[in-house]
């Protein structure tokens, strides 16, 4: 120590602060003191004969001991250069700069490169004129039969996306009037429309005719899903119908769990749960039991901080949930609905409108809205940023995926649709993965 001090006062320096104990703070540096070192002991290590290596058993452990009994420890397990003093821990609140430096790109909101080549440009834009700028209003879906429906106002257009063609379904009778919802059979041409006027109207599409409206709700209906013949609807009042479409008396439920209008509903792929989110900051799970009776939720979830619209189920671990929060939330939130637990969170920093699950690979995509207007493709379950998709000049309402899986239809509120080719699948896998297909399944294609 004096002689620290002696030199740190030549050169005109002082020595630093000394602690509680007298001694010199070395700050954030650990720097061993010298006699910490085995000189000594090093160079006996370096300057022993070769002959004291290749000892018989009986005489290396009667050295072993001896050494312990004189030394105080085995001098075999000693290495040259060495230190008997461990580095001192790092005080409270101290940050290493230099780890947050290197461990920068594993953090969830960073970009991964991807494996496979995704446009960073849409497909198409198709117009989309009139189409209403409302965050809770659910506007677009795609059938099965390769069949988008989109809400323009009180208008509801048809584009099939085998031939380009466009159709005019069905058109409100007053234009103060406006569809709020859409939502297409799993498997038909059956679509489901929710009105400002809080009527459900189902169309044949084949037919292009109207074979029901179903009346229930006291205000409008902004949010369709189906589970087989049965069609759960969400409206303003933030009470959830059931409607059994095969009978005349449809009304056979009613799910009472949410204060403010219903935004997000969604039926489990399996069946067996059905997501609601509301404008009240809720995410409610509900069993698939139909009655006229008030059920309440199974599981309730509170963590957002603002109107949950986006809601997801995963299609490779059917219990799972993921969410989307609005401007005050900006969250993606996954939640195991068997067990009512939460597995994850993300600040996406952008308002989050929509979700959708990729068919083909892990991922998942995030239409957002404020303020960066993109859709983000996302790596699950790390929640590394796998690309952004840019070119909505405003908030991305809705999200809609091809009956494949490998193209994704935003809704923005600048009145157009674009069309993303961002899940196509490799044409190597592809291929391998038609030539194991079964014998039966081969034949049918080449028959057809």
């Amino acid at each position: 120590m004096f002689l620290i001090e002696e030199w740190t006062k030549s050169l005109g320096r002082s020595p630093g602060p000394k602690n509680s104990m007298g001694e010199l703070d070395q700050g954030d540096r650990f720097i061993p003191n010298r006699s910490s070192m085995h000189f000594e002991m090093g160079h006996y290590l370096l300057t022993k004969s070769k002959s004291e290596e290749n000892l018989s058993p009986r005489s290396a452990h009667y050295k072993k001991a001896m050494s312990e009994n004189i030394l105080g420890e085995d001098i075999s397990n000693l290495r040259i250069l060495s230190f008997r003093n461990k580095a001192p821990q790092a005080p409270s609140g101290h940050s290493n700069v230099l780890k947050i430096l290197y461990s920068s790109t594993k953090n969830p909101g960073s970009t991964k490169k991807a494996n496979r080549h995704i446009p960073h440009t849409c497909d198409r834009i198709l117009d989309a004129p009139e189409i209403m700028d409302d965050y809770y209003l659910n506007l677009i879906d795609w059938s099965s039969s390769n069949i988008l429906a989109v809400a323009l106002h009180e208008t509801l257009y048809l584009w099939n996306g085998s031939t380009g063609d466009i159709t005019q379904l069905m058109e409100m009778p007053s234009q103060s009037d406006y569809i709020a919802s859409v939502s297409w059979l799993r498997e038909g041409n059956i679509l489901a429309v929710g009105t400002s006027t809080a009527e459900v109207q189902l169309w044949d599409v084949g037919a292009e005719k109207k074979i029901r409206t179903m009346k229930s709700h006291p205000s409008r209906v902004s949010s369709l899903s189906w589970n087989s013949y049965i069609l759960s609807s969400g409206c303003k009042t933030g009470v959830i119908h059931h409607h059994d479409v095969r009978v005349q008396e449809h009304h056979v439920g009613n799910l009472v769990g949410h204060t403010q209008e219903i935004c997000g509903l969604k039926w489990s792929l399996d069946g067996r749960y059905l997501a609601s989110g509301g404008n009240d900051n809720l995410v409610n799970i509900w069993t698939a039991d139909v009655g006229q009776n008030e059920i309440q939720p199974l599981h309730t979830f509170t963590e957002h901080q603002a109107a949950v619209k986006a809601l997801a189920w995963c299609p490779w671990q059917q219990s799972v949930l993921a969410s989307g929060g609005g401007t005050a939330d900006r969250h993606i939130r996954f939640w195991n609905c068997a067990l009512g637990s939460s597995l994850n969170a993300i600040d996406t920093k952008s308002q989050v409108c929509a979700i959708l699950w990729s068919k083909e690979y892990k991922e998942l995509i995030s239409g957002h809205g404020f303020q960066n207007n993109e859709l983000i493709i996302w790596k699950y379950p790390s929640m590394v940023k796998v690309c952004e998709l840019t070119g909505h000049k405003s908030r991305v309402l809705n999200l809609a995926m091809s009956p494949d899986g490998t193209t994704v239809v935003s809704a923005g509120a600048d009145e157009t649709l674009r069309l993303w080719n961002c899940f196509a699948v490799d044409p190597k896998k592809k291929k391998i993965a038609v030539t194991k297909a079964p014998r039966s399944e081969l034949m049918k294609h080449t028959i057809r």
